[in-house]
């Protein structure tokens, strides 16, 4: 998971996460990471429309974020 942060750092790149917060609640976010730390990282995240901090024991799943086509 660390490989893929650290590349997301230098790419740019949107990535789409499920994430287990301390209380509990499962959230599915779409993040752009800004630095990665040995427990955590701090990311944009679009849904809050700020730079959240995430431990990385709590990310149930994350990857590049699925293009939507909308339309026919």
């Amino acid at each position: 998971m660390n490989g893929l942060l650290k590349r997301a750092v230098e790419s740019n790149e949107v990535l789409e996460m499920i994430y287990l917060s301390d209380k509990g609640e499962i959230s599915q976010r779409r993040i752009q990471v800004i630095k990665v730390y040995e427990e955590s990282f701090t990311a944009y995240c679009f849904a809050r429309k700020q730079q959240r901090t995430f431990k990385l024991t709590n990310v149930l799943s994350i990857g590049p974020a699925r293009k939507v086509r909308r339309g026919a």
